[in-house]
């Protein structure tokens, strides 16, 4: 993986992000496979290459900031950069309670990298953002939403955050990118119960447009738990590996 790193990182400076940048893209990426998920992994480097819309100098800004809810513009920035910036801002002035944070994020990687973070600081988190538009209705007919995952860490006094991160498309478009499935397979996951899916991608497709606008959106809401419920969690689950686990 070393030489792979050092590969990727080259490739990411050559097209002209800056060091900084080029770490955060890197992280995002390492920590994709690290967790079994190379289709958002080191082969969103070659993707990047392919792209003609790039503006590696471009920064994202917070254009709301109050304290309970925050508004920010990528401003050309990739939404990896947008959301590091983001959980950045919350965690050098987090809320007294709660806020809700939107942007127009895209694209945004591995949800549950964000809130794993906040988690980590002691913040329930949630995630969730839409892509574009390559899920269908289980019958068929055009791509009516985008496989929009989910996230949502809660941490835990033991150190040991739970973290659920889920899409709501039976492939990633990532898996698809990389060659390890077709684009007909980005369909709703579930089979013949894949109405709920499809049911909950189009309940986040609007919930995303209505609060951060169509097309390129993401909603994260970051608050202080009142209880710490994984530990007794875990016991429960008498060593059944979690979500977000290792």
């Amino acid at each position: 993986m070393s030489a792979d790193r050092e590969s990727a990182r080259e490739r990411l400076l050559a097209l002209g992000f800056a060091a900084a940048d080029t770490d955060v893209l890197l992280e995002h990426f390492l920590d994709a496979e690290r967790r079994g998920k190379p289709g958002q992994g080191l082969a969103r480097v070659t993707w990047l290459e392919q792209r003609d819309d790039l503006d590696p100098r471009a920064r994202p800004a917070a254009v709301i900031q109050e304290e309970t809810y925050a508004r920010w513009e990528s401003r050309g920035a990739l939404g990896y950069l947008t959301l590091e910036a983001i959980v950045q801002a919350q965690l050098a002035s987090p809320p007294r309670r709660s806020r809700l944070i939107v942007s127009d994020a895209s694209p945004t990687g591995v949800l549950g990298y964000w809130v794993r973070r906040l988690a980590d600081a002691g913040f329930v988190a949630v995630l969730t953002a839409i892509s574009p538009r390559r899920l269908a209705h289980p019958a068929g007919g055009p791509p009516l939403t985008g496989t929009n995952p989910i996230a949502i860490a809660v941490p835990s006094s033991d150190g040991r955050p739970v973290v659920a991160d889920v899409s709501m498309a039976a492939v990633t478009h990532g898996d698809v990118l990389r060659g390890a499935a077709a684009a007909a397979d980005i369909i709703p996951f579930g089979d013949d119960q894949a109405h709920k899916s499809f049911a909950l991608a189009v309940g986040l497709q609007l919930f995303c447009e209505a609060l951060a606008g169509p097309d390129r959106a993401a909603v994260m809401l970051i608050a202080r738990p009142d209880g710490d419920p994984v530990p007794a969690f875990r016991s429960l689950a008498q060593g059944v590996r979690l979500p977000g686990d290792r």
